[in-house]
């Protein structure tokens, strides 16, 4: 399902130029953000937030497409395809960028040839929520609860950093749960709520208004350090799971190929939005800590998000699919 939003700058769209102009007029047009994700990810919030910025720093409209499902390939595909002219690009997460390389047994696009890397965006650890019939008021009950009852819990992913925590939390602590895929996180947590399944790793975004609200219970969030947006609930390794550490990315990138002076513009416009004192402060309550970058250190940490992910696969005994 494709879901668009555009932010109006108030100027028209302007006169689209012929092609071999287009770098010299960069922006003539509106611009296009993929998100690999569902309307109401913490994907697609960091995608409006930023395209609120580059609308008014480059003078057009910045459009938001919804392309969710089949773990971002579609999104990064589409993206990958699309004409290097600096209208079209993507903003995404280690999933597409990452873990597909090892959770998929084909992924239809190069991560690192296929795109021109623009700047990071920020980082997002995930938080553990739980159905309240649950019996579990920490990760250790969960576990026990599990290992009493194997079959009965299920687990739901909306991205490959929240299957990859599942799959973690099982490994490292011998809990029994079914894994079941969700195109994105907001359904898992909503699936949640009802009771389909037994738990999730959501982002801040989509699951602590839902612990606020008492509709979920959190036991604890996948990163080292402690989530400002649910600052009672424990880390992992803090939660007695050894060894664990998991944080998605955000981050910008356009097709390969794109003319130097478009993409050194859009990366220069992008990495000051993600460090913009009003965006830091608005990403700050999604849960999101913002982090910008050059297109280097973006392409390096591409290359090692990609073997990260390989051994975190390869450890927790996930085949891919």
């Amino acid at each position: 399902m494709i879901t668009r939003r555009t932010f109006a700058t108030g100027l028209g769209a302007g006169l689209v130029l012929p092609r071999g102009a287009d770098a010299q007029a960069f922006p003539s047009r509106p611009i296009k953000f993929l998100v690999p994700f569902g309307a109401g990810s913490a994907t697609d919030a960091v995608a409006r937030l930023i395209g609120e910025r580059v609308s008014a720093e480059l003078r057009q409209p910045v459009i938001v497409e919804n392309q969710a499902g089949a773990s971002g390939v579609i999104a990064a595909q589409n993206a990958a395809r699309a004409a290097p002219d600096g209208y079209t690009l993507l903003i995404t997460t280690n999933t597409t960028h990452g873990a597909n390389q090892s959770l998929l047994k084909t992924v239809p696009y190069d991560a690192l040839n296929d795109f021109t890397p623009l700047s990071r965006l920020g980082y997002n650890p995930l938080i553990l929520i739980v159905n309240p019939s649950v019996p579990a008021t920490t990760v250790a009950e969960l576990v026990a609860y599990g290992k009493a009852h194997p079959g009965k819990l299920t687990f739901g992913s909306g991205s490959s950093s929240s299957r990859v925590c599942g799959e973690l939390l099982k490994m490292r602590t011998g809990l029994d749960a079914t894994h079941v895929p969700y195109r994105s996180i907001p359904p898992a947590v909503v699936d949640v709520i009802s009771g389909q399944i037994s738990f999730t790793f959501a982002d801040p975004q989509s699951g602590a208004p839902q612990i606020e609200a008492g509709k979920v219970r959190g036991l604890a969030v996948s990163s080292t350090f402690r989530v400002g947006l649910v600052p009672k609930l424990p880390t992992m390794i803090e939660a007695g799971v050894p060894d664990y550490d998991i944080v998605a990315y955000f981050a910008a990138f356009g097709p390969a190929n794109m003319p130097a002076s478009v993409a050194d513009r859009l990366a220069k416009v992008i990495s000051g939005a993600a460090r913009d004192p009003e965006i830091v402060a608005k990403l700050a309550t999604l849960g999101t800590e913002a982090s910008a970058s050059t297109p280097d250190e973006l392409r390096a940490q591409v290359a090692a998000e990609i073997t990260k992910w390989a051994a975190i696969v390869k450890s927790a005994g996930i085949e891919p699919q």
